[in-house]
């Protein structure tokens, strides 16, 4: 699913302008210009923002692209250590359930919990997903 960058929680208002000014308004066109080390290596130099940032983002516009995966759960999910698509595929959904129950009882980050059966989806979509962001 493709959504607009103001979807990625972090994301400031300057580098929102940035983002744009190069023409990258929606998630899956961030994805696109920051998957690999060389793209996300340009992207910095034209825009300003740091290639870690960029990478940051990239991971959350990834996980975007899981069915039912919003906003709120990639910053739940992120709270308890997944931090990419790639993770999530080797996740237990049950454990998974329980440390995002507790981080959000601590952090109150969403209103409503995602049930085990839908992280048991998002698993399987995470291991069926193309992988798309390259670290080296």
């Amino acid at each position: 699913m493709t959504y607009p960058i103001t979807h990625i929680e972090g994301l400031g208002a300057d580098e929102i302008k940035k983002l744009k000014s190069v023409r990258i308004r929606t998630t899956e066109r961030l994805l696109e210009a920051a998957k690999s080390p060389k793209g996300r290596k340009l992207l910095a130099d034209r825009t300003g923002i740091g290639e870690n940032r960029l990478l940051d983002y990239a991971n959350a516009a990834d996980h975007l692209r899981i069915k039912g995966m919003g906003r709120g759960y990639v910053v739940l999910l992120r709270a308890v250590g997944v931090m990419t698509v790639r993770e999530l595929k080797y996740r237990n959904p049950e454990n998974l359930a329980h440390a995002m129950a507790e981080a959000n009882a601590k952090r109150k980050l969403v209103q409503f919990l995602p049930s085990e059966k839908l992280i048991v989806r998002w698993v399987e979509q995470a291991k069926k997903l193309p992988l798309k962001i390259t670290y080296r």
